[in-house]
C-alpha cells in the first residue's frame, strides 16, 4: 500500500486504499452542511438495522492487469492452465446459488456480484501469469482435485479491489450516521443555554422583541435569511450606538478600522459562527428549518450556536419541533406569543382588471414573464410601477422599494414576486394574488408547480397594513375571480406544524469518506453518503443536486477535496449559462485579477436597451457577487476584492436604471406589442402547473382542448392563454360574432 498524505480529521480505523487527500484552505467561512434527495429512505429509527446501500452509486474501479510478481511459479510447479476449460470453471462458479448467496452476505448483491465476476473473468483468462495459489487452486479444479467453491475468497479479493467501500461499510455507515446531530457541536454542549422562542404571524413585533435584548447584550449574533435583513439589522444596531459588524457571504465590513471583530455582528445565516461565544444570539424565521434547500443552516444555528441567550423568532408552527429539539440537548424553552399589531382582510371581489388598481395595490408573480406582462399594462394604462424580484441585485431592490414607499414619488403601484416575503419593509394597502401556483423543488429534487402553502400565503400576505407603514390595515384578494375562493381556503387552514429539520453532509464527512474512497468523484461520494446516511425521525437530508451539478461541472479540473467541496458550495443560478460558464473560469489554477474579470464580463458594461440586456446584466452582477463570494475562502486566486466590488456597485446603479424604465425595455424588447411571448423567451418558459387550484385561472378549460394541452405541457401560461382569448375577442370581425350568436341560438 503506499503511503498515505493525509490532513484534516480522519476517522479512525484504516482506509481501504492508500489516498491523498489536499489540504484544508483557513477561509472565513463556516461550511454547510448541502445534500442530494430528501431522503427519507435512507432514515432509520432502528439503532441495530444496518441500512442497505443503493449500489447503483457503486462506480467499479478499473482493474490493472500487470503481470503478477512471482512470475509463473503457478505453472511451473503444475502446468499451464487450459484457458477454455477456465472459462467453463468460471461460468459454473457464476451460476451456482451457493455463490451468490455468500457473495451477498458480503454485501455484493446481484447487480455488483455480476459487475465482479464479468471483471474477475477478464483478470483470470488474460493475465499471462496468475498468482501461484490461485493458479495451483484453478488447475486442481480442471484435474478434478478441488471444488469450485475454493475459488471464492480469490473473487471476493477481487472484488473488494473495484469495489473499495465493501471492506469498509461498516466505517462508512459510521462516518454517515446524522442521528445525533447534537453531538457536532462540542462548544455549544459545553454550555447550558436558554432558549426563548418569540412566536407570532407576520407583522407581529416577535424579531423586534428579540432584537431590543440583543442590543443591550455585551455580544450578540443576529441570524437572518437573507443579505437585506441581515445588513438592516447591522445598520440600525450601529445607529443605536452599539458597534456592529456585516458578514455575508459576499461581503465582511468590519466597523473597527484596523479589522478587529466588533461585540456584534449581523449575518446570514449560513455564516454564523458555530465556535464563537456570545450573550445573545438571535435566530430569524426559525420556520425555514424545513426548507429542503437551506434548512440544514438553521438546524446548525439553532444546535450548534455558542450563547447564553438563543432568542428564536418565527411562526407558532415551529414551537412544539424546536422544544422537541431542545429536549435532545437538554435545553429547557421559554415561548413568547405576539398578535399581529394591524388586521389584515380578505376581500369579497377579484381585481379581474387592472383599471382597478388603486395606490398602495402590490401584485404579487411567481415569474418574470408575469412580472414583465404586468408592469407594461400597468404603464399602458398610464400609472407608474415599482418591480421587485429574486434577481435584482440588493440596492436595486432597495432602490424600488424606497421609490414605492415615497409619499412625494408618483409611483403608487409595486409589482412584485414573493421576494418580498421576508426583509422589505414596504407601504402596502392591498395585496393582490397574480397567480396561487408557484415552481417548488420537493424533497426528492423534483422541480414542480404547486399552489402556495397556507404559510407562504400568510408570509406574503402579511404584507399588507404593516405596522410601520401609512396604512393601518392590510387587504388581501387575487387577480382573478376563480382563484379568490381557493385563497380563502388556503388561509382559513392552520400553518401545518414543523416535524423536520433539514442536515447535509459537511466537508469533514465527506472528507473522511474520502479517506476510504480515494478514487471517487466528489460527486459520488455524496451520492453513496447520502445513501448510506441514517437520520432518526426528526431530520432530513437537505437537496444537493445543486451541489452535484457544480461538482460534476468542475470533476475534470484539479483541485484538492476540501477546494473542491467549497466551490461546490457556491450560491449560483444554474439556470444562467453565462454564470455557469464563469464558475468554471473561475475553478482554474490561477489568480483572477480585475482586468481578467473586466475581460470575462466586458465591463464597462452600458445600460440596457431590452429586457435581454437586463437579464444580462443581472447575470454579471450574479458573477461578480460569485467571485467575492470565492474572495473570502480562497484569498490568493481572488485577489482584487475591493475593485471586483466598486464596479458591482456601479453595475447595481446601472440595473437600477433599466429597472427604473423596465416598460420601455419591455417595448423595445417587443414592438410588435406582444410583449408577453417574447418576455417568455427571455425569462423561461413556464413550467406545467400542477396540484390544486393549477388550472383555476385557464376559462372554459376542457381536459382535452389545445388550450388545456398547451398550458399542461408549458408551453403556454395561463395568464397568456387569457391574454390571446382577449385579443382574439376584440379581433374578432362582427360577421364573426353573428355567426357565434346564431350558432348559439341552434
Amino acid at each position: 500500500m503506499r503511503a498515505l498524505t493525509l490532513r484534516g480529521a480522519l476517522p479512525a480505523g484504516r482506509g481501504c486504499s492508500g489516498s491523498t487527500v489536499g489540504s484544508r484552505h483557513h477561509h472565513h467561512q463556516h461550511l454547510p452542511p448541502s445534500s442530494s434527495r430528501g431522503l427519507s429512505s435512507s432514515s432509520s429509527n432502528s439503532p441495530t438495522s444496518p441500512i442497505t446501500p443503493d449500489t447503483s452509486l457503486f462506480v467499479p474501479l478499473a482493474f490493472k492487469s500487470e503481470d503478477c510478481a512471482e512470475g509463473s511459479v503457478g505453472a511451473e510447479l503444475t502446468q499451464p492452465l487450459d484457458k477454455s476449460e477456465l472459462l467453463k470453471i468460471l461460468n459454473r462458479f457464476y451460476k451456482r446459488k451457493e455463490i451468490q448467496k455468500l457473495a451477498a452476505d458480503q454485501g455484493l448483491d446481484a447487480r455488483l456480484f455480476h459487475q465482479a465476476f464479468v471483471s474477475f473473468r477478464k483478470y483470470v483468462l488474460e493475465m499471462s501469469s496468475l498468482g501461484a495459489a490461485l493458479h495451483i487452486i484453478l488447475n486442481d479444479i480442471c484435474c478434478g482435485a478441488g471444488h469450485i467453491d475454493d475459488v471464492f475468497p480469490y473473487f471476493m479479493l477481487h472484488a473488494k479491489q473495484i469495489f473499495p467501500m465493501l471492506d469498509c461499510m461498516d466505517d462508512l455507515r459510521k462516518i454517515s450516521d446524522l442521528r445525533v446531530p447534537a453531538n457536532w457541536y462540542p462548544e455549544a454542549r459545553a454550555i447550558q443555554r436558554k432558549v426563548i422562542f418569540h412566536a407570532g404571524p407576520t407583522n407581529s413585533g416577535k424579531t423586534y422583541q428579540a432584537i431590543k435584548r440583543y442590543l443591550t447584550a455585551k455580544t450578540g449574533v443576529y441570524c437572518g435569511p437573507l443579505k437585506l435583513l441581515a445588513h438592516e439589522i447591522f445598520q440600525k444596531t450601529n445607529d443605536t450606538g452599539v458597534v456592529c459588524d456585516l458578514v455575508t457571504g459576499e461581503d465582511r465590513t468590519f466597523m473597527d478600522p484596523e479589522g478587529r471583530p466588533a461585540g456584534h455582528v449581523a449575518c446570514t445565516i449560513e455564516m454564523c459562527s458555530v465556535t464563537t461565544p456570545y450573550e445573545v444570539a438571535v435566530i430569524d424565521e426559525i420556520q425555514m428549518i424545513r426548507d429542503t434547500s437551506r434548512g440544514w443552516a438553521w438546524t446548525r444555528a439553532l444546535l450548534g450556536l455558542c450563547a447564553e441567550e438563543i432568542h428564536v423568532c418565527g411562526e407558532p408552527a415551529a414551537i412544539d419541533f424546536v422544544r422537541e429539539l431542545m429536549y435532545t440537548t437538554g435545553e429547557e424553552m421559554e415561548v413568547h406569543t405576539y398578535e399581529r399589531l394591524t388586521p389584515f382582510s380578505i376581500l369579497d371581489k377579484a381585481l379581474e382588471s387592472l383599471d382597478n388598481l388603486r395606490p398602495g395595490d402590490c401584485i404579487v408573480c411567481f415569474s418574470k414573464n408575469d412580472i414583465y406582462s404586468i408592469s407594461r399594462q400597468i404603464e399602458i394604462r398610464g400609472l407608474e410601477c415599482a418591480v421587485i424580484y429574486g434577481s435584482l441585485p440588493p440596492g436595486t431592490k432597495l432602490s424600488q422599494a424606497k421609490k414605492f414607499n415615497d409619499p412625494d414619488d408618483p409611483c403608487k403601484i409595486l409589482v412584485a414576486t414573493d421576494a418580498i416575503g421576508m426583509g422589505l419593509n414596504l407601504s402596502i394597502k392591498r395585496i393582490i394574488f397574480n397567480s396561487l401556483v408557484k415552481p417548488n423543488t420537493n424533497e426528492k429534487g423534483e422541480k414542480q408547480m404547486e399552489t402556495i402553502s397556507t404559510s407562504q400565503a400568510l408570509q406574503i400576505a402579511g404584507r399588507a397594513g404593516r405596522f410601520s407603514s401609512v396604512f393601518k390595515e392590510g387587504q388581501v384578494t387575487t387577480m382573478h375571480r376563480d382563484d379568490l375562493p381557493i385563497l380563502k381556503d388556503i388561509l382559513s387552514h392552520m400553518v401545518e406544524p414543523i416535524q423536520t429539520a433539514g442536515l447535509h453532509p459537511t466537508a469533514d464527512q465527506i472528507e473522511m469518506f474520502a479517506y476510504h474512497l480515494p478514487d471517487a468523484t466528489l460527486s459520488n461520494l455524496i451520492d453513496i453518503f447520502v445513501s448510506l446516511s441514517r437520520v432518526d425521525g426528526m431530520y432530513f437530508v437537505c437537496n444537493i443536486d445543486d451541489f452535484k451539478f457544480l461538482a460534476d461541472m468542475i470533476q475534470h479540473i484539479p483541485l484538492n477535496l476540501r477546494s473542491r467541496y467549497v466551490f461546490c458550495t457556491a450560491p449560483i443560478n444554474k439556470k444562467q449559462p453565462f454564470v455557469c460558464t464563469s464558475f468554471l473560469k473561475f475553478s482554474r489554477e490561477e489568480p483572477l485579477t480585475f482586468q481578467w474579470i473586466c475581460r470575462h464580463t466586458s465591463w464597462p458594461l452600458s445600460p440596457p436597451q431590452n429586457i435581454k440586456d437586463l437579464v444580462h446584466l443581472e447575470a454579471v452582477h450574479d458573477v461578480l457577487d460569485l467571485y467575492l463570494w470565492l474572495s473570502y475562502r480562497f484569498m490568493d486566486m481572488f485577489p482584487d476584492t475591493a475593485s471586483v466590488r466598486t464596479i458591482q456597485r456601479e453595475l447595481d446603479d446601472i440595473i437600477q436604471q433599466g429597472v427604473r424604465n423596465i416598460t420601455r425595455l419591455i417595448r423595445a424588447t417587443d414592438p410588435s406589442g406582444t410583449g408577453p411571448l417574447s418576455a417568455a423567451a427571455i425569462a423561461g418558459t413556464a413550467l406545467p402547473p400542477k396540484g390544486r387550484g393549477a388550472y383555476a385561472r385557464v376559462p372554459g378549460r376542457r381536459e382535452d382542448s389545445l388550450a388545456t394541452r398547451l398550458v399542461k405541457d408549458g408551453l403556454l401560461t395561463p395568464d397568456l392563454l387569457r391574454q390571446l382569448q382577449s385579443e382574439w375577442s376584440k379581433d374578432a370581425t362582427p360577421q364573426r360574432r353573428d355567426a357565434v350568436r346564431k350558432n348559439k341560438k341552434k
